[in-house]
């Protein structure tokens, strides 16, 4: 199925490039990634005009992922689950969203996911827009460099070992993460502390 579709939008070129990636960020279940790869080896000269197009379009299509997780998602949760999860489930994606959002943006996950859960919970739509800039500029760019500089020699590096990489370091800035909040949360309960000290 992979090798069918990426085949269909290889014939349209730079176009093809524009359309994968942007139904990447709305509902397509194939990430446009592959298509990336297909196009860098064909050519790769055009490497980084391919990640740009492709940059470009996912965060197009972005906001409409968001759009139909928040007039679609919610009502389907509900059919689905019970009100008490989604309710923890909302309450948790606000809070770690961001790190959720920047660690998929440039893993494997499809970026998908990500923007329809978004406007399901009720995510802050630019901090959706700001954290996947950063994230899918992070994973088209590193596809792109590579195949502009080193040709299609570096298919193999990418193709096998470049999301291994992209997945060890989303397991570092996850612990990052984790460890961050940890000391804003010791941070808070201390000044608390101190203020409920000082009025005694």
């Amino acid at each position: 199925m992979v090798e069918s579709v990426v085949e269909f939008f290889e014939k349209f070129g730079f176009i093809g490039m524009f359309l994968h990636s942007f139904l990447d960020a709305i509902i397509f279940p194939i990430p446009a990634f592959f298509l990336q790869v297909s196009l860098s080896i064909l050519d790769p000269s055009n490497a980084l005009w391919l990640a740009t197009i492709g940059y470009i379009a996912c965060l197009l299509g972005t906001p409409i992922g968001y759009l139909i997780g928040k007039v679609l998602g919610e009502s389907v949760l509900y059919k689905l689950l019970k009100k008490k999860w989604i309710d923890a489930a909302s309450e948790k994606f606000n809070k770690n969203g961001e790190a959720a959002i920047l660690i998929g943006a440039f893993t494997p996950i499809p970026f998908k996911v990500f923007t329809i859960l978004s406007g399901c919970f009720h995510f802050s739509f630019w901090k959706l827009i700001g954290y996947a800039a950063i994230g899918r500029a992070v994973k088209f760019y590193i596809v792109g460099t590579l195949f502009y500089f080193y040709g299609a020699a570096s298919a193999s590096f990418v193709k096998e070992e470049l999301s291994i990489i992209l997945a060890a370091v989303a397991v570092l800035l996850i612990i990052g993460y984790l460890f961050k909040k940890k000391r804003q949360s010791k941070h808070v309960k201390v000044r608390y502390q101190e203020s409920k000290e000082e009025s005694l």
